[in-house]
């Protein structure tokens, strides 16, 4: 971005990434903006500016992720039109996408990472192959990983390939449903203390979860079904000593779900949000160092 001069002192200010930078009339760079024009109009604006594209990017990014989460077939003509966005395309470039056909399938043998996105010409990919090609369709999967095969595979050729993804996918971490399971509730995560009820939904609303009647929530799309994990943390008040219970699933009804029918991705992600919980417990060796 070019530089810009203040109303008032002969200053210009300029900004670069998120970051207002300023140089005097000389055109020395200072190290940062005088306190005598740091409420001058043109570097209010610049700061605002850099808010509103910091809220910008991140608001594309959560909305990538919901898209990959819900595996939800996104349309070419749409992101043709936001791919020339840099926050858009930030987060959208390498992605693992694949072609839906009329019926709604996706066909996973030409998924390849997401480079360009023409509304002429359609999307371009290098394949599985290492080939540049064009896909002709009118929507784009972008999958979520424990929906790829030979996910192992194609993180090693993604790392041979250069690929950094902004929005996590390829190395998401997974979980899979047991073969045999049985009942209502997963109790694999219960019982993890946390010294103050607070401290657990705080947490839990860091990591972008809603927290609401004692549970964390996390809303999600299988087979174009509305689900919801539930992951129990407490009902207290909010200073009394917390423990996690189970984790469920549950239809957009509020009914329970037989573990057996949660399918991959609902199984995959409620487990996630259940296992990056727990993982801020209070630990033995943790207290003992507290005492």
């Amino acid at each position: 971005m070019g530089w810009i001069e203040t109303e008032s002192g002969g200053y210009s200010v300029a900004l670069d990434g998120g970051t207002v930078l300023c140089r005097n009339a000389a055109g020395r760079a200072l190290k940062q903006v005088p306190p005598k024009i740091k409420d001058d109009a043109v570097v209010v604006r610049l700061r605002q500016l850099a808010e509103w594209l910091e809220r910008h990017e991140r608001e594309c990014g959560e909305q990538v992720d919901t898209w990959l989460v819900r595996s939800l077939p996104v349309p070419v003509a749409l992101l043709a039109r936001i791919w020339p966005d840099a926050a858009w395309q930030s987060a959208l470039r390498d992605l693992v996408v694949a072609p839906v056909a009329a019926d709604g399938t996706a066909d996973m043998a030409r998924a390849g990472f997401l480079r360009d996105v023409d509304a002429e010409k359609g999307a371009g990919i290098v394949d599985l192959d290492g080939d540049s090609v064009r896909l002709e369709c009118e929507s784009l999967l972008i999958p979520h990983p424990v929906l790829l095969e030979d996910l192992d595979d194609l993180r090693e050729f993604a790392v041979e390939l250069g690929v950094e993804q902004r929005v996590e996918q390829l190395f998401r971490e997974v979980w899979r449903r047991p073969d045999e399971v049985t009942g209502q509730q997963w109790q694999a995560y219960a019982k993890g203390k946390f010294d103050q009820l607070r401290h657990a939904t705080a947490r839990a609303m860091t990591l972008g979860y809603r927290v609401r009647g004692g549970q964390t929530l996390c809303p999600l799309v299988e087979d174009g079904r509305a689900l919801e994990a539930a992951f129990w943390l407490g009902a207290d008040y909010p200073e009394a000593e917390a423990y996690t219970g189970a984790l469920e699933w549950r239809d957009k009804d509020g009914r329970r779900l037989p573990l057996a029918e949660v399918g991959p991705v609902a199984w995959s992600e409620g487990e996630r949000m259940a296992a990056l919980l727990y993982a801020g417990r209070v630990v033995a060796g943790d207290e003992e160092e507290l005492r």
